[in-house]
């Protein structure tokens, strides 16, 4: 996703300003004036993180990627020879790796096959068994943007007694997502897909109710509660010694590295949640859905093959089509490129095809640009093997 214009113009100096606001004698004399020198000089993208999913603030973690939130998840909750994860034969491959690295253990997984591109939640209660622990799933598909009944889903782990985690990378930022109406346990979202932001920051969501059973594989100092008059005056304590026992905060926050992280990439974070908020995520969705309404309309028109499945209900931003077979289908995204239209050729378990990303930054001119181009190349006016 591009860095869209507010967010590109803005970030260069909001990090210009926070840095030369703090004092010069701050930062030299105050230990530790550079770490929260971001936090203190913007706004954290804490809250609008919180606010975007409808979760409480101590409920929210800032991590590096999605990559990041799922192995977090991944070696917190206990599991022991024998138990079983369950996930779809769709997912983006980080959504497995950390539950295959897990296998040594003695972990298992299942994977449930789709059906015609479509994640079925029935499919996944078929194949429950007594020792499945975890339910592991991408909101939306990265290769067709099948966005699965995850209300359904929720209810049966719930039902059953699974740990449900969570990849909303291709949701959030398009289509809205409520956890209290919708609960889920944990949920990663990097930041520089659909939420506009630059990349190595995000966020990773952990239920209140979870925490006590999850184990941090992290123990960074900044995750420990406060000392009595701040980190400042306790490093100028001479008796201060490095072994002792600490009390560590008991929020989401303590799975973070509770070390030097992306401050930067956090204040590109939160101006880009604060755009989402100021354009409203329930009218991004809408504007959405009237453009991928508009495209699918183009390319049924053409009579082209389409692979993203249409249920309005289970739509996002992502629209894929197929001319053929994946290399005719990588010449037509090359052909496109060529005239500076982005799109990208994906496929997991032999779903997929080219696939098209509308966001609240496209218009309905984009769209007819996007359908003239398909509609040249599809008609022969401009031959694949063509180059200028």
């Amino acid at each position: 996703m591009p860095l869209v214009c507010p967010l590109r113009r803005g970030l260069p100096s909001k990090l210009c300003r926070s840095f030369s606001s703090w004092p010069w004698s701050a930062r030299w004399t105050r230990p530790l004036s550079i770490i929260f020198l971001w936090t203190k000089c913007e706004p954290p993208p804490v809250p609008p993180a919180a606010r975007l999913i409808n979760a409480h603030e101590d409920e929210i973690a800032l991590v590096e990627s999605t990559t990041h939130g799922l192995t977090l998840a991944a070696n917190s909750i206990l599991l022991g020879p024998g138990d079983r994860v369950l996930l779809s034969d769709l997912e983006f491959l980080q959504v497995a790796v950390p539950w295959i690295q897990k296998k040594k253990e003695g972990i298992e997984i299942d994977v449930i096959p789709n059906r015609n591109g479509e994640v079925l939640v029935e499919d996944f209660a078929e194949r429950l068994t007594p020792r499945t622990r975890i339910i592991t799933i991408s909101t939306v598909q990265w290769t067709n943007g099948y966005r699965l009944d995850l209300a359904a889903l929720s209810r049966l782990c719930h039902e059953r007694g699974i740990w449900l985690v969570v990849d909303a990378i291709q949701q959030l930022g398009a289509t809205p997502l409520d956890v209290r109406q919708t609960p889920v346990d944990i949920l990663a979202c990097g930041g520089h897909k659909w939420l506009n932001s630059p990349f190595g920051c995000g966020f990773l969501y952990i239920r209140r109710d979870v925490l006590p059973d999850l184990h941090p594989p992290l123990a960074g100092y900044l995750s420990i509660e406060d000392p009595p008059g701040g980190w400042g005056e306790y490093f100028q304590t001479p008796t201060t010694t490095p072994v002792k026992n600490y009390e560590f905060v008991n929020t989401a926050r303590r799975f973070e590295t509770g070390g030097t992280s992306n401050y930067p990439g956090a204040v590109g974070l939160a101006a880009s949640l604060k755009l989402i908020h100021e354009l409203g995520p329930h009218r991004i969705a809408e504007h959405i859905y009237a453009l991928t309404d508009q495209l699918l309309a183009g390319l049924d028109r053409l009579g082209l093959k389409i692979v993203t499945p249409r249920a309005r209900e289970n739509r996002s931003g992502i629209v894929t089509f197929s001319v053929g077979s994946a290399e005719e289908n990588v010449k037509f995204m090359q052909r496109l490129l060529e005239k500076k239209i982005l799109v990208s050729v994906r496929y997991t378990s032999n779903v997929g095809g080219i696939r098209i990303s509308c966001h609240f930054y496209n218009s309905p001119e984009d769209i007819d640009t996007l359908l003239s181009e398909v509609k040249k190349l599809t008609q022969g006016q401009m031959p694949l093997s063509a180059r200028p």
